[in-house]
């Protein structure tokens, strides 16, 4: 009887680590949505998203360092692909659209309202840890009723 109670937990428990190992391996895998301006224009519209638009240049080190680590956390990766429309455009090659922008420096990031309306930019390399709170902060709305450095706060207390 103890044999064959022994032989049904270790199954079990061989059954859920390999579950658990096959999530992971899925997390990993998943990656971020990318439109290229027009169409992801088009479905921020559609869908009735907001857009993040990525500006960035195969040159550009923090573009990198953001395209390894940033877009390729699994939270970050997640929500992005959940609530926004994510659009990458390459400065180099869409200068027009670089100039509408108004990018300077690179990585430069812009949210933007589903009708295509600027919300706010952030140049520069964004980490995980706050390129999650800046998705929130602006999927939320609650750009609109608060401060930053607010919403961050009060995140922090619940």
């Amino acid at each position: 009887m103890r044999k064959y109670l022994f032989t049904i937990c270790l199954s079990s428990l061989l059954f859920i680590v390999t579950i658990q190992i096959s999530s992971a391996g899925n997390a990993a895998k998943q990656k971020i949505k990318w439109y290229s301006y027009a169409k992801g224009i088009a479905a921020g519209k559609a869908e009735d998203k907001k857009i993040f638009l990525h500006f960035y240049a195969d040159w550009c080190g923090y573009c990198k360092i953001m395209k390894n680590k940033t877009f390729k956390d699994t939270s970050v990766v997640a929500y992005l692909n959940k609530n926004f429309i994510s659009i990458k455009v390459n400065s180099d090659r869409e200068k027009a659209l670089a100039q509408k922008y108004r990018v300077r420096g690179l990585p430069t990031n812009w949210f933007l309202k589903e009708t295509d309306e600027k919300i706010a930019s952030r140049p520069g390399y964004i980490p995980p840890s706050e390129m999650i709170l800046y998705l929130k902060f602006i999927h939320t709305d609650s750009y609109q009723k608060m401060t930053l450095k607010n919403f961050s706060k009060n995140r922090n207390l619940q």
